[in-house]
């Protein structure tokens, strides 16, 4: 989805690198919460780890889905959380680039 704007649910999952320390989150506005974990603005275990690197995403129309996603995405194993990964982003690039 490229040029976005406002706020639209999304869950996310940010990395230090390829197969390394992963954070899965939710947010009402990707950019400006990618902005923040990748400039180390707020201090929490992306600044702690270094996840700077938005390697997966996917929107939702409403935030309720969005958080029962990140739930289960959180509840779920480290190796889901990569397979999840490496379907949409095998190579775990930066992928804030579609989304500008």
């Amino acid at each position: 989805m490229g040029g976005m704007q406002g706020k639209i649910p999304a869950v996310y999952i940010m990395s230090n690198r390829k197969n390394g320390t992963i954070y899965t989150g939710v947010t009402s506005n990707l950019l400006n919460r990618y902005s923040e974990h990748k400039n180390g603005i707020k201090s929490g275990f992306c600044s702690k780890y270094g996840c700077k690197s938005l390697v997966y995403y996917e929107f939702h129309e409403e935030m309720e889905s969005a958080i029962l996603r990140e739930k289960q995405l959180k509840g779920g194993s480290r190796k889901k959380k990569i397979e999840l990964i490496e379907t949409n982003n095998p190579n775990w690039l930066d992928l804030i680039n579609k989304l500008v």
